[in-house]
């Protein structure tokens, strides 16, 4: 997005912000998952479950890149906890698992600015009855989508650059790597470089659905089928499209109609892309842009499902259509379908779309049924990669 200029100075400056009074700090309330429960920590109604996971020989991993511990006794660990309990920033959660209603770890939300509606998360632990499970990622969607129901702006994670298993997590989470802070602080005596990523509310409704669309049962019964980093990705692998924000929905829309519009005296009805607000498509499909001089001119939606991936739409401007813009997109669809491990594409036409149906069947795509609605036929292709 390019930015404005000040109309006296001629110099770029940045884009207006919609809301500038202080966001509502966050308050000790309960997150409510699937897997697990986020609630205030409480040191006495916790501190035992903690304990259990996280205190005594064999447990050191947990704490090598945290500020406090390795604790060897429950007394000291226990302490600990108080003080956490005790702190308003860091405001510390206790992690549950939602069956048992166990104590299996614990986060905060932290270095709270009100003023500039940024907030970070940290302090993560996960004893072994947490991790790699699908509660560890359901936590950090609870409290994300927490933090961004509140009106921040900016959401970070940082840790030790040493810390690979906390960058991996990061990167799988959606968070982007922002740089490198050396030198940044002293940890139990040792140097820390700090590594800082962020995410943005721009950005939060498409990873909003990836974390969703990983944490649908569907997705997740008999096993995993697409991965959560893949999801959360904001490329695609060789190519220039770019993931969509919400300051792309009027944009958006604007390309929709215009690419769909010469569609409606072929159908005679609403093209199905445009019965849907670009506001809400942002948030229940991947969006994908491509931009010609700092605007889109095409736009690539999909909806991964753990079996196949749909072609919702690919829209291309009027004004560049014919010059092979199409072609990218249906290239780049293939690509995410190989992101995601996936070998099957699918999408659907208005049966009247001649043109449209032809233009796909010459780039490898098959009908596989006629769909009769009581105001439209759709043809429902689909095309298997090699």
């Amino acid at each position: 997005m390019n930015p404005d200029r000040d109309p006296v100075t001629g110099q770029p400056i940045g884009h207006p912000v919609a809301e500038t009074s202080p966001a509502p700090g966050p308050e000790q309330i309960r997150l409510n998952g699937r897997h697990v429960l986020v609630v205030p920590l409480n040191a006495d109604v916790h501190g035992a479950d903690l304990a259990e996971g996280a205190v005594g020989p064999g447990k050191e991993a947990l704490w090598q890149y945290m500020a406090a511990g390795p604790f060897d006794d429950r007394e000291s660990f226990q302490a600990y906890l108080v003080a956490c309990e005790a702190s308003s920033d860091p405001l510390f959660y206790a992690i549950l698992d939602a069956g048992s209603r166990k104590a299996i770890g614990h986060a905060s939300l932290m270095r709270i600015d009100r003023a500039n509606r940024v907030i970070e998360v940290g302090n993560i632990l996960y004893t072994p009855a947490l991790q790699r499970t699908a509660g560890a990622t359901e936590a950090m969607r609870l409290l994300a989508g927490y933090v961004f129901d509140l009106g921040y702006r900016r959401y970070e994670w940082k840790c030790n650059a040493l810390n690979a298993p906390s960058r991996s997590a990061a990167a799988r989470l959606g968070f982007s790597y922002e740089g490198l802070f050396r030198q940044a602080v002293i940890v139990k005596g040792r140097n820390r470089d700090t590594t800082w990523f962020s995410m943005l509310d721009g950005e939060w409704p498409q990873i909003r659905q990836g974390f969703d669309r990983w944490l649908s049962p569907k997705n997740l019964e008999g096993g995993q089928s697409l991965r959560l980093g893949a999801l959360t990705r904001a490329t695609i692998s060789d190519h220039r499209l770019r993931r969509a924000t919400t300051a792309d929905a009027a944009a958006l829309a604007a390309l929709q109609d215009a690419a769909y519009a010469p569609n409606r005296p072929l159908l005679g009805v609403e093209p199905v892309p445009l019965l849907t607000p670009a506001a809400e498509v942002l948030g229940r499909y991947e969006v994908w842009l491509a931009d010609h001089e700092g605007e889109p001119a095409g736009a690539l939606v999909l909806d991964p499902q753990p079996d196949h991936l749909m072609l919702w739409s690919v829209a291309v401007d009027p004004a560049h259509q014919g010059s092979g813009l199409g072609n990218t997109l249906l290239a780049a669809a293939e690509s995410r379908a190989r992101d995601l491990d996936l070998v099957e594409l699918r999408l659907y036409t208005g049966d009247k779309l001649v043109r449209n149906i032809d233009w796909y069947a010459r780039r490898g795509y098959a009908t596989a049924r006629v769909e009769t609605l009581p105001d439209r036929r759709l043809v429902h292709m689909h095309k298997r990669l090699g």
